[in-house]
């Protein structure tokens, strides 16, 4: 038997294949399906079936692709939804072969109402492992305020309530020793504590985990609820895209693997109103980029900043890349939908440059630099963009926060006649922030490079006490 948790840093993301005598499952798969496809193959084995835990909010799954390409059902547990393509809906404690072992459907509500955990049961016969999609995390349990999106009668108390049900009722009764094996990891938007860790045994968690200690329900709901923040704007469109169905990964990446010129670039960009979308290190494109462009880096969590700052899935968009990761980009935009990639700048901003095209930059300072300035001037207006969970925690005295999460609020607390100095924790967001605005018209923005990290670590500036945070949202 073969349990391998593919994990994907981008997303906080863990899928999983499972092998047994010949034949194999997929859990969550993620949108690019090759992958399993070419490991089964390799093992000689076939996939079986595609099992989905729950409507996933924070990525378009793969297995609508993956079970055209292969032929294997995909299972969902119990749910009245109407789905746009073929799937088997399970009975709760349905059994499910795989080779010589067996995967049993458990209807876990509370994350969402269709939401199931899969309880391996291996050769001799012993529970091993349970497949927890968004139900239970290591360290943490999954945000109940997710489905009321899409379903309107619920509401996050009703959710919260169910799922104190399931975790005491279908998950806690089970043996210690079986390993947890959870959909996310620290960073996904899915829960707001979660461990960095990515597996661990059903026992420590109930030492552990803050949601499986003892408590009423009404406590329960309470704690759970504690601390959450409205979801990124596209978990509700990807909920409804892995619900109805979405256009092949093959459609998508052909639409988007297409190379243009400096002319034809602009030419489509003033034609459809795409984004421009630079995804070079933060750094680099302060140096120079297209006016107007929006930077958010590849080497960071690309896919959910681009869910979380671009409102609509179906927004086009246009690339600047470092050469030779143009399919990679478009790829990890297609795991949260963005499937409308139009093209991108054949041989990268250079090529443009090269062209003699207009080119902007953003200044970006050491924290050094910026504490020469204060001394030199006094007051100075700081602009904190990381999460307000982070601002709370530590933060430079008399800094203003304004949390790149919700850029467009943010934006209120920014006098476009005034000059700020925005940073972040280590310079990704600050850049992302500083791009945005920079495109509607703001032009005082100053970046500090090294963000909250460098700041600290010069000793140079008035630093708050450190809080420990309550959400990591």
């Amino acid at each position: 038997m073969i349990i391998e948790q593919i994990y994907t840093g981008c997303l906080a993301q863990g899928a999983y294949y499972i092998e047994s005598n010949g034949e194999a499952a997929i859990i969550d798969p993620l949108r690019e399906v090759q992958p399993y496809i070419e490991k089964a193959e390799q093992n000689g084995a076939k996939i079986k079936y595609v099992f989905e835990t729950h409507f996933h909010a924070d990525f378009v799954s793969g297995h609508q692709d993956l079970s055209k390409k292969t032929g294997a059902p995909i299972v969902f547990g119990p749910t009245g939804m109407k789905m746009g393509f073929d799937a088997i809906v399970a009975e709760d404690n349905q059994v499910f072969e795989i080779g010589d072992i067996k995967i049993k459907v458990i209807h876990t509500p509370g994350h969402t109402m269709e939401s199931s955990c899969f309880l391996l049961i291996n050769e001799e016969g012993k529970e091993e492992a349970l497949f927890t999609g968004d139900t239970l995390f290591i360290g943490d349990v999954g945000r109940p305020d997710l489905a009321q999106k899409v379903i309107k009668d619920l509401t996050q108390e009703k959710l919260a309530a169910h799922l104190y049900d399931s975790l005491r009722n279908k998950i806690m009764p089970l043996a210690d020793d079986i390993i947890v094996y959870p959909a996310h990891g620290a960073g996904s938007a899915c829960g707001k504590n979660m461990s960095k860790e990515t597996t661990d045994t059903l026992g420590n968690q109930k030492k552990t985990n803050y949601a499986l200690q003892d408590m009423t329900k009404d406590e329960f709901i309470k704690e759970v609820l504690t601390g959450l923040t409205p979801p990124p704007a596209y978990f509700p469109q990807n909920v409804l895209m892995n619900i109805q169905g979405y256009d092949s990964i093959d459609e998508v990446m052909n639409r988007g693997f297409n190379p243009l010129s400096p002319a034809a670039f602009e030419a489509a960009a003033n034609e459809t109103g795409a984004i421009v979308l630079d995804t070079r290190d933060a750094q680099v494109f302060a140096k120079g980029f297209i006016p107007n462009s929006v930077n958010i880096g590849i080497d960071g969590s690309f896919a959910v900043w681009v869910g979380t700052l671009i409102p609509d899935v179906k927004q086009e968009i246009l690339v600047v890349a470092e050469e030779g990761r143009e399919e990679e980009i478009i790829t990890r935009l297609a795991r949260v939908g963005y499937d409308h990639c139009i093209g991108y700048i054949k041989d990268g901003f250079e090529a443009w440059k090269a062209d003699g095209r207009e080119v902007d930059t953003i200044t970006s300072i050491s924290a050094e630099e910026l504490a020469n300035i204060m001394e030199k001037e006094g007051n100075v207006n700081i602009l904190d963009v990381r999460k307000a969970s982070e601002h709370q925690s530590e933060y430079v005295i008399d800094s203003i926060n304004a949390p790149l999460d919700y850029i467009n609020d943010s934006m209120t607390k920014v006098d476009k006649n005034k000059t700020y100095y925005v940073h972040c924790a280590g310079g990704y967001r600050s850049m992302a922030f500083t791009s945005i605005l920079r495109a509607r018209g703001y032009e005082n923005l100053i970046d500090v490079k090294g963000g909250f990290d460098a700041i600290k670590d010069s000793a140079l500036f008035q630093v708050s006490d450190y809080v420990c945070p309550t959400t990591l949202l």
